[in-house]
């Protein structure tokens, strides 16, 4: 634990999120923030106040309603209660990505067959599998509707994000563990924009239905809008084994080089073609992810519509890309 916080530290992570006190007063000690994290399931003022001692910023427990969330942010201010900064205590709660089956995601399933904890990041999801339900006395197998039983919908809250900002929460949080480069930029880019947008008073149903679409492209088990934050029962389950989203990646290559002068990329095409408008994505360790348009294509100097697998070809991008990033196209499934 202690190598993983001053390894944090020394990367320039500028908090942790966590739930064990050892964890929790060791970080302070060494200067890096908590986050307190859902799984200690601060569900009331009172949790509140005694985890205001260790953290500035608290995750609240994702069972509660949109009223409860008011209710406790009217009495942080009504209070006066404060984290060890001496400034008022932030609210931070789930607006998206994966919900766990269980409360608060305080779960054991993973490490009771695996031996690979939730609680540790570590989990398996053996939860997200397909199961039937048997009569251990009789053999006969319960009809059930959805095979996922135990693997809820992700949830959405895009829709209503104005109606929490209103309600006193102060910090987002996506849930992003494991995901890939595309999920954590679509996915942050909706909820910045859709932050922007409520603060400008331009928040409207016309953009909330773009930033649904754009969240719909990358990994999803299907949206739960509202949750529990809405007073929502949990009980919109997937309706099948792993991502929904409506665009797929298909590997193209590597980046051979990147002329940062003319801003042109250099990429061996391994594995399927690339053709103009082609809508790509390149991501890498330090690049990050860069998403661009194929508008120009050339193969040995010469402008092409189509470069073959197999081939060296250049492209423009203004963004920096590095030896080795690999090369994705974005497509809808159907295409």
């Amino acid at each position: 634990m202690k190598k993983l916080c001053k390894t944090a530290k020394d990367s320039g992570i500028n908090a942790v999120i966590a739930s064990d006190i050892a964890t929790i007063t060791y970080a302070r000690s060494i200067g890096i923030e908590v986050h307190i994290s859902t799984q200690v399931n601060i569900s009331n003022i009172e949790s509140l106040k005694f985890y205001s001692q260790f953290a500035d910023v608290i995750v609240l427990a994702r069972e509660l309603t949109l009223q409860q969330i008011k209710h406790i942010a009217l009495l942080i201010k009504k209070e006066n209660i404060c984290g060890p900064s001496g400034n008022q205590i932030k609210l931070e709660i789930f607006v998206h990505g994966a919900l766990c089956v269980a409360i608060s995601g305080i779960c054991h399933m993973s490490l009771s067959i695996y031996n690979a904890s939730a609680n540790r990041g570590a989990c398996l999801q053996n939860c997200r599998r397909e199961y039937r339900v048997i009569d251990e006395e009789t053999g006969d197998e319960l009809k059930i509707d959805n095979k996922y039983i135990m693997s809820p919908k992700d949830l959405c809250t895009i829709s209503f994000l104005d109606q929490l900002l209103d309600a006193g929460v102060s910090v987002l949080k996506i849930e992003g563990r494991g995901k890939a480069p595309e999920y954590v930029y679509e996915t942050v880019k909706a909820y910045r924009e859709a932050t922007d947008a409520y603060c400008k008073n331009e928040y409207t149903p016309e953009k909330i239905y773009l930033w649904e679409k754009q969240l719909e492209t990358v990994y999803n088990r299907g949206f739960w809008k509202g949750g529990y934050y809405l007073g929502k029962k949990l009980g919109e389950w997937s309706g099948a084994y792993g991502s929904q989203a409506t665009k797929e990646k298909i590997y193209v290559g590597k980046v051979k080089n990147y002329y940062a002068k003319s801003q042109i990329v250099a990429a061996n095409l391994e594995a399927n073609d690339l053709k103009i408008n082609d809508e790509i994505i390149i991501t890498g360790k330090t690049t990050g992810l860069v998403k661009e348009k194929v508008h120009d294509l050339a193969e040995d100097e010469k402008k092409v519509i189509l470069g073959r697998r197999g081939s060296l070809v250049t492209f423009p991008s203004k963004e920096k890309v590095r030896q080795n990033d690999k090369i994705y196209i974005l497509r809808g499934k159907n295409v």
